[in-house]
């Protein structure tokens, strides 16, 4: 039986990871989302341990819920990410400062 506390300590970690990868690649906007859905599921992964750990399968269900919200930010965020391509031809987020409707 693995004890919560290696969940615990391995969401941090993959929340700390994601939280660098925001701050220091500010750039490439597929990196950026890439480190969002990092942040997702290091609470989702929490969320798991302590569901299983407390025997409730409420923190189940609401993991649910985050996967379902993270799939159309994916896609959102992609659909957004290739009109940009479309309109600029490049994807550097210092390069999308100025947004026209």
């Amino acid at each position: 039986m693995i004890p919560l506390s290696y969940y615990l300590v391995l969401g941090a970690l993959l929340f700390a990871i994601a939280v660098v990868g925001i701050f220091l690649n500010r750039k490439n906007l597929v990196i950026i989302l890439m480190a969002i859905e990092l942040l997702l599921l290091a609470a989702n992964m929490n969320f798991v341990a302590f569901s299983h750990y407390l025997s409730d399968t409420g923190g189940q269900v609401f993991v649910f819920f985050i996967l379902t919200v993270a799939a159309a930010e994916a896609a959102v965020g992609l659909a957004i990410l290739i009109v940009l391509f479309r309109a600029r031809q490049t994807i550097n987020v210092q390069d999308l400062d100025q947004l026209r409707g």
